[in-house]
């Protein structure tokens, strides 16, 4: 459950070549920076390069496919600005059902950046929960060459203090294992759910 957890919070979203090992994905493709040089405030900033189109990695974030190949057992897209992504990693459970995870679509420019926002449930600690408003997600989504694109991820509104930085590490492992899986479903062309 916690790996759902900050998936809805960091991804927030998510690369090599066919029929790529998970030893390959395991190597540092993914590269994880905790920047708290901002007053108060810390940023997880993530990214790795995945050796397909823009097309197939904005599929995986925008459509219930693509969501369902990588991150969650079922989805439900209303794609817009202002629009909803919900989730759930049950496959016994359904959307709206109290393991849903929703994702509020602040904003998006096609191809290029999104930005969520995650309800935080029962399942968020309560200081959390305090700062729900302040915590958003955005996903750039960069055109290396015709069959490479770099995704990066910003976690933004942490605060700077014990108890955010004791859940960094775990934020972290949670996140990197979202993105194997997506590097996997996108460089294989198969579903990779190990959520």
């Amino acid at each position: 459950m916690k790996n759902k957890l900050f998936l809805a919070l960091l991804l927030c979203v998510p690369i090599f070549s066919v029929a790529q090992t998970p030893e390959k994905i395991k190597e540092n493709r993914i590269k994880s920076i905790i920047d708290s040089s901002h007053a108060n405030n810390v940023v997880l900033k993530q990214s790795f390069v995945v050796d397909v189109k823009l097309d197939s990695v904005w599929n995986a974030y925008t459509t219930v496919k693509g969501w369902e190949s990588w991150a969650a057992s079922m989805a439900e897209i209303d794609f817009k600005v202002n629009g909803l992504i919900q989730t759930n990693y049950n496959e016994n459970g359904k959307i709206g059902d109290d393991s849903t995870i929703t994702l509020h679509i602040v904003n998006y420019v096609p191809k290029k950046m999104i930005t969520l926002q995650a309800e935080l449930t029962k399942n968020f600690p309560e200081f959390m929960k305090n700062d729900e408003k302040d915590l958003y997600n955005t996903i750039l989504f960069e055109e290396m060459g015709p069959t490479k694109t770099k995704i990066t991820s910003y976690g933004i509104g942490y605060k700077l203090n014990e108890k955010y930085m004791s859940l960094m590490k775990f934020f972290i492992q949670g996140n990197e294992q979202s993105y194997r899986n997506l590097i996997a479903y996108l460089e294989s062309g198969k579903p990779s759910v190990k959520y």
